[in-house]
């Protein structure tokens, strides 16, 4: 990849700031991604759309994000879903994104191959929950590798940058990109802001320090993963590729550590409201956190101020806004959906999936509001399944 030099919030004011602040004025609120935003409340049914099983047989499906405008191979309505493990279920080296339509259709959207991408991705490709559509149909996935599934071998990895048939034109990594865990995007006229989760700040080394079998046992716990805002252009097809203007950690000190069973427990699931704070899924630590001024803020805000913790939640994963405000996250102890408001009420929750032993262990990650906005599609890994609650 050519060299970007990092740029300070004050260098891209005048480049990248400017214009979503620009795109601010005419909105009453930036306009999120369709995953931050769900209906609240009402889970009262739950179905299958269809499998996230492609022809190579990649499995266990993380990211999830409907299709706004049919662009080329995005088909409006179809919701892009990205695996993180390959047919032989090693995690960390599921290479495809396919697309699965409301008619139970499924088709691979894309099928990346670490040789000759456009950039460098530290250790290859393990596509994770971290996946977002941008305008003008760029597709942005994050890429967190290991060698055969196993923990210690985890590495940096990347942010790969697809166009909308499905072709990787651009690949981000170092500024602050280091196990790409999930993310969410806003998008202002042709720039947008990705907000993404890092998971191996100090993880992996830390297993290794202890001399812990990774593939059996925990690792120690780190409290050092962050969540990055990386600035990026968004140019009309045929006019250029996002380019990444600027990287800034605007939260830090979660905790962190290698698992066996999940790979990496660490900060999950993001999701921007309406007045610009962030929410994010602290896994380990079993609670929501608030980072405010997310948009715009200079630097950390450490893990931010807790929102709610404990109670219904269970090792909190995938995380989606609600219109009204509420905040969705999906357990990964329990395979139950919670609703939280913003002042730390959990006032709701529901069983989205009961596979499994115990029920629901692992299975919920990415979440993404279904078009009308009265369901939510999730993915359940523990069939290999995209499905919808409402």
């Amino acid at each position: 990849m050519r060299v970007i030099h990092r740029l300070t919030t004050t260098a891209v004011t005048s480049v990248a700031v400017g214009a979503i602040i620009a795109a601010a004025a005419v909105a009453a609120s930036p306009r999120a991604e369709a995953r931050d935003a769900a209906p609240a409340g009402g889970f009262g049914t739950t179905s299958t759309v269809g499998s996230t099983v492609p022809a190579n047989g990649d499995l266990n499906p993380y990211g999830v994000a409907v299709v706004g405008h049919s662009q080329g191979k995005l088909v409006r309505g179809d919701v892009l879903v990205s695996n993180f493990n390959n047919s032989d279920n090693q995690q960390g080296t599921g290479t495809t994104i396919v697309s699965v339509a409301p008619s139970d259709k499924t088709r691979v959207f894309a099928q990346i191959s670490a040789s000759g991408l456009p950039g460098a991705c530290p250790g290859g490709i393990g596509l994770t929950t971290a996946l977002s559509i941008l305008n003008g149909g760029w597709v942005v996935v994050g890429s967190l590798p290991t060698a055969m599934g196993n923990p210690s071998s985890s590495q940096a990895g990347c942010l790969l940058v697809l166009n909308s048939q499905g072709k990787v034109v651009e690949a981000f990594s170092g500024h602050g990109i280091n196990g790409p865990w999930d993310m969410t995007a806003v998008n202002f006229g042709h720039v947008a802001e990705l907000f993404v989760t890092n998971v191996l700040n100090g993880t992996v080394a830390a297993a290794t320090a202890a001399g812990i079998d990774t593939t059996t046992t925990p690792g120690p716990t780190v409290n050092k993963g962050t969540v990055l805002r990386l600035v990026v252009t968004t140019p009309s097809d045929g006019y250029g590729v996002p380019r990444l203007l600027g990287a800034d950690v605007i939260a830090s000190g979660f905790g962190e550590h290698t698992d066996p069973a999940a790979l990496v427990i660490g900060p999950t699931g993001v999701g921007v409201a309406r007045n610009g704070t962030l929410y994010v899924a602290d896994t380990a630590g079993n609670r929501i956190t608030a980072i405010p001024d997310a948009l715009f803020r200079a630097g950390s805000a450490g893990t931010g101020h807790t929102v709610t913790a404990g109670g219904f939640l269970n090792g909190p994963l995938g995380l989606a806004v609600a219109p009204g405000g509420d905040i969705l996250t999906v357990n990964s102890g329990d395979g139950f959906l919670v609703e939280s408001t913003p002042f730390g009420h959990q006032v709701e929750r529901a069983s989205l999936d009961s596979s499994g032993s115990p029920p629901g262990a692992g299975a919920l990650f990415g979440l993404a509001v279904a078009p009308g906005g009265n369901a939510i599609y999730y993915v359940d890994d523990a069939t290999n399944t995209l499905n919808l609650a409402r």
